[in-house]
């Protein structure tokens, strides 16, 4: 094991900062923010964050095949990419890395790092095809990578980290130490980044506006009715066209709107493009550890208010709603059979039910269910399962998906699908990719949605889209340039 100490500082932007223009560079992003009149931690969010650079191998998924890249030779699988990934990370085992050292713990020291996109859920399911895939995203986009850096804001540490599986991170060890071991400071790329403006250069457009949400709204009642399901999510997509350097919106809205499983990703889509993703997600898809198995779904939502009397009283609103709650418990049972497939019988609990967490511009409610890993399943065994995770299909998910599908008239990518890790040790943690933007051929586009069920109204669910989308679109306004 590589271990090597650099110097610690809050705003872990300043880190990535080295790295973030360059193809592959990924940041896991704990939303761990300073409070400028205070001088300290603002955040109470997450513990790490970790950035990684340079995958030795690289896996994409775009529809039926998959494209391996390792050591600048290219080969292609048909085989189910859960499947093909489980293979690639089980070439390199390792001990577990979330031990005790002088200072904190290692949650990571490389593996996979990407994203699965709600896309690859086809891959799982079969799918009716009607929703128009104009952007053509990769369904799966997965590095493998030798080295990373974790940020521990909690002991206020950071160390870059490796088990040394490549031949070239034992070779460039001394230049990477070198590399990130001076302080934090402006670097050539940033000097670079602020050279070319990140702009917006157009008004944003939804794909569902008000009627036509209204009417896929109806629809969804009329099936609920039927008994053809009891949930659906229905979200509306949100575009714009923009300009210049995406790293410089992500690092405004990690500012305003900071959450526990932001991610930003700088990923190659042909030899001369690349494509951007911005996450500042607050719900945990699935977590990892050792056997412990644990998901976070988010169900419920209330706006957040300035003033204090009304933010409060939207909070007891939402802690106090009937509605809310039994949303919330569908998924819950949800979660709770996809889990059973990976997990010991009798393990799967839930641990915790509608406990309220409030963000930057929403309240939530979420619940908390575990389980212990079987013996003959790993982490992506988990995630296969309960893929894509049942709080943004709804219930049950198949007969969910296929209505998605159906009313959503544009394939939902990155959105609603999952961000995170799987660490050569085993362990894993995921986003749920909501709240996240992607940035391809100089358009933006980002998603808000909701659960439908039986007693949901109309007009209270599109506001609840655009209370969702308010941060991104927020961050849009501060950049537009028209």
């Amino acid at each position: 094991m590589l271990i090597h100490q650099l110097p610690y500082h809050h705003d872990s932007s300043l880190l990535f900062e080295r790295i973030a223009h360059q193809p592959w560079a990924m940041l896991l992003d704990s939303g761990q923010m300073l409070d400028t009149q205070t001088g300290k931690p603002g955040s109470q969010y997450g513990r790490y964050d970790m950035m990684v650079a340079e995958p030795f191998i690289t896996l994409v998924t775009k529809c039926e095949n998959t494209e391996i890249t390792q050591h600048n030779q290219v080969s292609t699988s048909a085989e189910n990419p859960f499947e093909l990934l489980k293979k690639t990370l089980s070439q390199f085992p390792a001990p577990q890395t979330n031990f005790p050292f002088t200072g904190g713990t290692f949650p990571f020291a490389g593996g996979a790092l990407g994203y699965f996109s709600y896309d690859l859920g086809r891959r799982l399911e079969k799918l009716p095809n009607l929703a128009q895939d104009d952007v053509q995203l990769p369904e799966m986009m997965i590095g493998i990578y030798d080295w990373a850096i974790v940020v521990d804001h909690r002991e206020k540490t950071s160390h870059l980290v490796s088990h040394g599986f490549c031949e070239s991170t034992k070779a460039n060890w001394d230049g990477l130490c070198t590399r990130f071991g001076i302080s934090c400071r402006v670097s050539p790329h940033q000097a670079k980044a602020n050279e070319n403006p990140f702009l917006v250069t157009s008004a944003v457009q939804s794909n569902l506006e008000e009627p036509a949400y209204k009417r896929a709204f109806a629809k969804i009642k009329a099936y609920i009715t039927a008994g053809d399901c009891y949930q659906v999510n229905l979200a509306q997509r949100f575009t714009a066209t923009v300009d210049g350097d995406a790293w410089q919106m992500y690092k405004q809205l990690r500012k305003t709107s900071p959450a526990p499983f932001m991610a930003y990703m700088q990923i190659p889509l042909t030899n001369d493009e690349q494509f951007q993703v911005l996450s500042n997600s607050p719900e945990r898809f699935i977590q990892v550890s050792g056997k412990h198995v644990e998901t976070r779904p988010i169900k419920g939502t209330r706006p957040r208010s300035s003033n204090a009397t009304q933010d409060l009283v939207y909070s007891n609103e939402l802690l106090n709603s009937t509605k809310d709650k039994a949303e919330n418990v569908m998924i819950v049972d949800l979660l709770r059979n996809d889990l059973s497939k990976s997990c010991e019988v009798g393990s799967v609990q839930v641990n915790k039910l509608f406990q309220l967490q409030s963000f930057a511009n929403v309240h939530h409610l979420v619940s908390i269910v575990v389980g212990k890993l079987k013996l003959d399943k790993t982490a992506i065994d988990v995630l296969r399962d309960s893929f894509p995770g049942g709080s943004i299909t709804g219930a049950p998910k198949l007969r969910a998906m296929q209505i998605i599908e159906e009313l959503e008239p544009h394939r939902r990518g990155v959105y609603c699908g999952a961000i995170g890790y799987i660490g050569f040790d085993g362990n894993m943690d995921t986003n749920i990719a909501i709240r996240t933007a992607t940035i391809c051929k100089n358009l933006l586009s980002f998603y808000a949605g909701g659960g439908i069920v039986a007693d949901s109204d109309a007009s209270k669910e599109y506001a609840e889209t655009l209370d969702k989308a308010f941060s991104l679109i927020t961050i849009i306004k501060l950049f537009t340039r028209l």
